[in-house]
């Protein structure tokens, strides 16, 4: 079974940082295009960052020049380094992944439980 499992969600105070992380586990499995979603609390999902097999990236108007996506995939892990953080930041903050299966060669779109950002003094 493949699992995305995030970390390094916590509490900051405005204009920190912080660096979230999602590796994906389990066997028999590749990893393609992957990057992060949050949503607030009462406010709708917010694509924030995406990056592609090929190291592409996207990100939100939002986040841009404060946040940076990056990929390690012998580590099968993508990154979330965040910097200059504002309280409108605070989110669960989740990680995506298209994993193929070597069985079958299916392509589904995998997601993480969520880790919480707190940006707050």
């Amino acid at each position: 079974q493949v699992h995305l499992v995030e970390s390094g969600g916590g509490l900051v105070q405005p204009g920190g940082s912080l660096t979230l992380s999602c590796a994906a586990s389990g066997s028999d499995f590749s990893v393609g295009n992957m990057g992060w979603y949050r949503q607030a609390p009462g406010k709708e999902r917010e694509l924030v960052a995406t990056i592609t097999s090929g190291a592409s990236t996207t990100y939100a108007d939002s986040v841009k020049g404060r946040f940076t996506i990056s990929r390690d995939n012998a580590k099968l892990t993508v990154h979330l380094q965040m910097n200059s953080l504002k309280p409108e930041d605070t989110a669960v903050y989740y990680c995506y992944s298209y994993i193929t299966r070597h069985y079958g060669g299916y392509t589904m779109n995998y997601w993480g439980k969520g880790t919480l950002v707190t940006v707050s003094s």
